[in-house]
């Protein structure tokens, strides 16, 4: 009796999930001081329904912004397998409209608009993981930590922390915490500058060679989930392959893309690819985009002002109204069906077929 009952409990048969092609409302019951300038907000469907996501994913969040586009993406850094609401965390970041914006506005009992679950960043069944993070970078590979406790499986894992001080380390109670009662769960600490707390146990600096191979001597045996700022993932990805991790084996995750680049066209080819003009209405600007080019790309190197963070199609950013033209979108989850029958397309992953107008 008492184990059926704990069934019912946990798999309700009413339970209905959160939908993403077309729930985008998220009510936001609790805000929590994570650091001195990073803070995490949980939130539940105000309709109700359960949420189903992997550890890694993330929710692009659209705050409403004088009326611009203002879509920015964040991991979600609680336990996919604790249904009821998920929780972003996020950095206060000087000039950052939107984390600004909630840090001084997002309280309990606010609805905010969100697209979701999206994103590729997931953990592989393996033996044995490094979880490797920078910063704010924590929140995807937090949630696989925090999946991995409430499971209460065997686990072998090596989480590597890094951060500007101890004061700047997220998390670094709770990670205390999981490696104190989770077996298997090791925890490696790095600030870069130890700052006031002079009696700090462990080393300080930045990540290298020399450092994981104390800290993580059988990396080359270990799936490494990294992800950062990407400076940070630079030197991970590259310090990872001189200790011998294979490609396969080494996953990061970052919206940090600083500038979109395509190779040319050969000449030969480019004499034969038509171009198209594609006309930015309220910016009052037109440009020539080949037929074997995106629209982001081109709109990017001629100064047109597009959001975007992911430039592969996934996390919704760029997303754009299409006035007239058409084009051929090969996205990966970044827009739902019933946005594009209306006329949105993504410019990171649309080459054009036509001349078109966007409204941006």
């Amino acid at each position: 009796m008492a184990t059926e009952l704990l069934t019912r409990i946990r798999s309700p048969a009413s339970a209905e999930f959160w939908n993403p092609e077309t729930d985008d409302r998220l009510l936001c019951i609790d805000v929590h001081d994570e650091t001195h300038d990073v803070k995490s907000f949980t939130f539940v469907s105000p309709d109700h329904k359960q949420f189903s996501f992997r550890a890694g994913q993330y929710f692009m969040f659209e705050v409403g912004l004088d009326n611009e586009d203002d879509g920015r993406c964040y991991s979600v850094s609680s336990s996919p397998l604790r249904k009821n609401a998920i929780t972003i965390t996020v950095k206060r970041v000087p000039g950052g409209r939107v984390s600004n914006w909630l840090h001084d506005n997002l309280t309990p009992n606010l609805v905010v608009h969100a697209s979701g679950p999206l994103g590729r960043f997931v953990r592989p069944a393996a033996k044995k993981y490094l979880f490797l993070s920078g910063g704010s970078g924590i929140t995807p590979v937090m949630s696989m930590a925090r999946e991995l406790a409430d499971a209460s499986e065997p686990t072998d894992v090596i989480f590597v922390h890094a951060g500007r001080s101890p004061q700047d380390l997220i998390f670094r109670n709770e990670l205390s915490n999981l490696a104190s009662r989770v077996k298997g769960f090791r925890l490696h600490l790095l600030p870069e500058d130890i700052g006031n707390e002079r009696s700090w146990p462990g080393l300080s600096g930045r990540i290298s060679k020399e450092f994981l191979s104390l800290a993580v001597p059988d990396i080359a045996d270990r799936v490494v989930m990294c992800c950062g700022p990407a400076p940070f993932m630079t030197a991970a990805r590259k310090i990872s392959a001189e200790l011998g991790v294979p490609a396969s084996n080494y996953h990061e995750e970052s919206f940090d893309v600083a500038v979109v680049d395509e190779a040319p066209a050969p000449v030969a080819e480019a004499a034969e690819t038509r171009s198209f003009s594609v006309q930015f209405s309220k910016q009052g600007k037109s440009i020539d985009v080949r037929a074997d080019q995106t629209v982001l790309s081109c709109a990017k190197k001629s100064g047109v002002r597009i959001p975007s963070s992911c430039a592969n199609g996934i996390c919704g950013t760029c997303k754009s109204k299409l006035v007239s033209g058409t084009v051929d979108m090969k996205h990966d989850g970044g827009i739902r069906q019933r946005e594009i029958e209306t006329g949105f397309f993504l410019p990171c992953c649309s080459k054009p077929l036509s001349d078109l107008v966007i409204d941006r």
